[in-house]
């Protein structure tokens, strides 16, 4: 994509050369005036109000669900340009939960913004507390180029219907899907609710030098620490999606074909590049080798004449991460027992499914979340050895669990944490309408989607309206304090507490239940007797 060379701002002119930015030009360091010109004109909208009426917010909306409709074809041709990936998996991974999820947004939208009342207290009620559903402001998305459609369009669904203004960072390595977006925006949707902003590292380095009401980062854990200093020179608000090493605890006694079924496939779609693809298999020692040959039935079944030939097969997204994936089946001490680098082709950025056993903690395949179509298989001795590894590393964002036992499960589950918590099945939680998606420590913090998205971009503004009676109550509160003063203020908070000291609780549950029985007694001598009479 060619640079946009500037002379001058005076003898270009602000208005061109946004545009230029905005039909996916990258610009050269001379430009960060014209960034600061589209905040300042999405500033200039929140501020007028031009975004935060429901009526508003839901006419865009309707234009975003039309956007994404009357494009899908172009929408799988662009992502198949960038990814490889077959139109199938964009239309189910991507592109029919967007319609889904912004369709729901515009139906919820009024009842997400209404004002959320506190419960009821006698002291407070007349006061009428409530918390407002307002939107942060001019919030900026930066999108990462696996799920180049739901990792941009999802969170804008949840900021349009917040009633934010928006800044869309597309990632520089979809730059077919990028371009195609940067068009359909400006073509659909209204510029003072959203701007496009195509550009690498220097032009988010230029765009976090700004304050914003939210950031929403997707991508490694090393920019996200970037990301995360620089918003807090501001002291922005920041959603980190970051990924990790998700691992997939296998129990022995459950039904391996189902898991290898389900494990390879969220393996292989999109070529492993999904940030809660499974990473590593922890599998019992004496149970390896027979799942591993389910795998390979399962593959077989999946790719007959093979996946480089298969129109059901993604590719890598760049020469870079095929260099480095290539680099981890070089290095690898393990055993490749499907695929790995033998019929891996770097001018067609492929690199076929492929099955590691016998790999060890230290290996090359284990320092690094892989982000490709590459199984690591770890033998252990039992489940606390592999709830032990597991809390060694990072927190990841998905964990997985294939067993029918309860107890594994919870043993699992309890023992670990993770970003979402899954038992046999893989990434489709992220479809399952009410499910947050977000991370837990070194794989992110916060979460977004549906009405989590909304929430993200939005802020609870307390808010009461106390009627002049009110002190009628209160006036204790105002000086000079006395001692009466301070007992009727005492009145406002729990005479004893609900609960028992600790240490007594036994003792006061024995005393509750000598008076319950001795009033029992009491009762049914005096019942007897009016019985007799």
């Amino acid at each position: 994509m060619p640079e946009l060379v500037i002379g001058s701002m005076a003898n270009l002119g602000l208005d061109r050369l946004v545009k230029g930015i905005l039909v996916g030009f990258l610009p050269s360091q001379r430009n960060h005036a014209a960034y600061v010109f589209i905040h300042a004109r999405l500033n200039e909208s929140f501020r007028a109000g031009k975004t935060k009426s429901i009526e508003a917010r839901k006419e865009q909306l309707v234009k975003l669900a039309y956007m994404i409709k009357d494009n899908i074809s172009a929408l799988q041709d662009a992502i198949f340009a960038d990814l490889g990936r077959p139109k199938l998996e964009s239309d189910f991974l991507e592109i029919h939960q967007l319609l889904k999820d912004v369709v729901n947004a515009h139906k919820s939208v009024e009842k997400w913004a209404k004002p959320e009342k506190v419960p009821f207290v006698l002291d407070t009620a007349a006061m009428k507390p409530v918390v407002r559903k307002e939107p942060k402001g001019v919030v900026l998305i930066i999108g990462a180029f696996n799920y180049p459609l739901w990792l941009t369009i999802g969170p804008l669904i949840g900021a349009i219907a917040a009633g934010c203004a928006t800044i869309i960072k597309p990632s520089e390595l979809s730059l077919t899907t990028s371009s195609l977006l940067t068009s359909l925006v400006t073509k659909y949707l209204d510029p003072n609710f959203v701007a496009i902003v195509n550009g690498g590292i220097p032009e988010t380095t230029r765009l976090l030098d700004l304050p914003w009401g939210h950031i929403l980062y997707t991508g490694g854990a090393k920019v996200g620490r970037i990301i995360a200093t620089a918003a807090a020179k501001h002291l922005t608000p920041v959603t980190l999606e970051l990924g990790g090493k998700n691992p997939v605890v296998i129990d022995p006694n459950s039904d391996l074909k189902l898991a290898a079924r389900r494990i390879l496939w969220g393996k292989a779609s999109n070529a492993g590049q999904t940030c809660v693809a499974p990473d590593y298999v922890l599998v019992p020692e004496e149970g390896q080798d027979a799942f591993v040959k389910e795998l390979v039935a399962v593959h077989k079944e999946f790719y007959p004449e093979g996946p480089k030939t298969s129109n059901s097969y993604a590719r890598i997204i760049s020469h870079a991460h095929f260099d480095r994936l290539k680099g981890m089946l070089d290095s690898t001490k393990g055993t490749i027992v499907l695929g790995g680098t033998d019929d891996a082709d770097r001018e067609q950025k492929f690199i076929a499914p492929t099955i590691v056993k016998d790999v060890r903690p230290d290996d090359a395949l284990m320092q690094s979340e892989i982000f490709g179509p590459i199984l690591s298989i770890l033998p252990v001795k039992n489940l606390d050895a592999a709830i032990r590894y597991i809390n060694s590393n990072d927190h990841p964002l998905a964990l997985y669990v294939f067993s029918q036992d309860p107890y594994f499960k919870s043993k699992v589950f309890d023992n670990t944490q993770s970003g979402s918590a899954i038992a046999n099945d893989l990434i489709i939680h992220l479809g399952i309408g009410g499910l947050p998606f977000g991370g837990v420590g070194p794989s992110g913090y916060g979460a977004h989607r549906e009405k989590f998205s909304f929430d993200m971009f939005t802020h609870n503004r307390s808010s009461l309206d106390s009627p002049g009676w009110a002190d009628l109550i209160l006036s204790a509160r105002f000086p000079p304090y006395t001692d009466a003063k301070a007992k009727k203020l005492a009145s406002f908070g729990p005479r004893t507490l609900p609960f028992p000291r600790p240490g007594t609780a036994r003792r006061t549950s024995w005393t509750k239940w000598v008076v319950v029985m001795g009033l029992l007694s009491i009762m049914s001598a005096a019942l007897i007797k009016y019985r007799r009479k």
